[in-house]
């Protein structure tokens, strides 16, 4: 059997206009960067010529490969197959409709065998990529899809890209669950990766056929997420949970907090004499400070923040913290006032709306990673 430096998989179905003209391009490609390449279609049982033309072509590449899939249709059920069919221990996923450019292959390939990657991403969301041709449903849907995976995989901005490599051990032993179109988040959520790197891209509409996004992908998206989540808890290995854990530890710190701010803002009101409301000012700013200390040293400890001074992530922590009270006092108000909820009510959803600002924001903002 030869020994193949890549696989590249390209999952099809009825893409007959398309899959002569793909494979042609990434075997170019593959060719004049010295990469000794295994092509591999998978297939989910076309019926307009597809799988006929891909065989056809076998006579012209000796490294063309095809996967005709009878039963459990879908994107990432054919990418998922793929990977354990692939014969070399790189992989990479690229549709077959020329919306990911094949002449980025090898700077994917180079990151993952020579700069120690484990996971390389197209993002059209970094500087330097972007989306061509879409209409503003779709962008809205993609923009949609993107926040919920940044939830779980914060430093990635393109969790759902399509168009990504990964080492064969990523998703070696993993207990996957592919659905839908969004078989990158099953890698994130379930694989074994410590590093990953994102390159820029911009994003092509389909040059021929036809788009197959449906209602149907938006609500097996949201089971995907679900199914990760949950995951994680029994698989702390992940790098979800990872994830969880700065939550519970932000959460615990949080708590601390409020401590702080009760019990100082009893004692400078009833053993120093001083009137409620300021006690209360003093009592909040200091248990921000409390907080902001804990989380720099606990929660993230060890990212290597975009804010190299602590003073700089004070500041934005100040920031960030003071928009959140105001989002709680916001939402008890207008929940009490228009809604006719019970204050306490009101007030529990204004916590839990402030507690998802503060941990977001500065997830991604005070202690984001360089």
């Amino acid at each position: 059997m030869e020994k193949y430096d890549l696989t590249i998989i390209i999952p099809t179905f009825n893409e007959r206009d398309n899959i002569e003209n793909i494979v042609e391009s990434v075997s170019g490609v593959m060719h004049d960067a010295g990469i000794i390449t295994e092509v591999l279609v998978v297939d989910d049982n076309s019926d307009d010529g597809t799988i006929e033309k891909v065989r056809e072509m076998q006579e012209k590449y000796s490294n063309l490969e095809l996967i005709v899939r009878y039963d459990d249709h879908g994107l990432s059920q054919s990418v998922t197959e793929g990977f354990y069919k692939a014969k070399a221990d790189i992989i990479q996923v690229i549709d077959a409709d020329f919306s990911h450019p094949p002449k980025m292959i090898p700077e994917f390939y180079t990151s993952v065998a020579q700069d120690g990657n484990d996971v390389v991403i197209g993002s059209r969301y970094l500087k330097g990529g972007d989306i061509e041709n879409w209409p503003l449903k779709r962008r809205l849907i993609s923009l949609g899809a993107t926040f919920f995976g940044r939830i779980l995989f914060p430093e990635i901005t393109d969790p759902v890209s399509g168009f990504f490599a990964i080492k064969r051990d990523v998703i070696k032993n993993a207990v996957m669950k592919p659905r839908g179109y969004k078989i990158l988040m099953e890698v994130l959520g379930k694989g074994h990766w410590y590093q990953a790197k994102e390159i820029p891209f911009v994003f092509k509409d389909r040059e021929e056929g036809d788009s197959k996004l449906k209602l149907s992908t938006i609500i097996d998206y949201i089971l995907q997420c679900i199914d990760i989540a949950v995951y994680s808890f029994k698989h702390h290995e992940t790098n979800v949970w990872q994830e969880w854990k700065k939550i519970f530890k932000f959460a615990a710190v949080g708590i601390s907090g409020i401590f702080v701010n009760v019990g100082l803002l009893y004692f400078l009101t009833e053993y120093f004499g001083i009137f409620y409301l300021i006690s209360s000012l003093i009592a909040i700013e200091t248990s921000i400070i409390t907080n902001f200390i804990l989380n720099d040293l606990w929660t993230f400890k060890g990212n290597e923040s975009r804010f190299s001074k602590k003073w700089h992530r004070f500041v934005s922590f100040q920031f960030v913290s003071v928009m959140g009270v105001l989002i709680n006092m916001g939402i008890l108000w207008a929940l009490t006032e228009f809604a006719g909820l019970y204050y306490v009510i009101s007030n529990l959803f204004g916590i839990g709306a402030a507690f998802a600002w503060n941990f977001l924001v500065n997830r991604n903002i005070t202690w984001k990673k360089i």
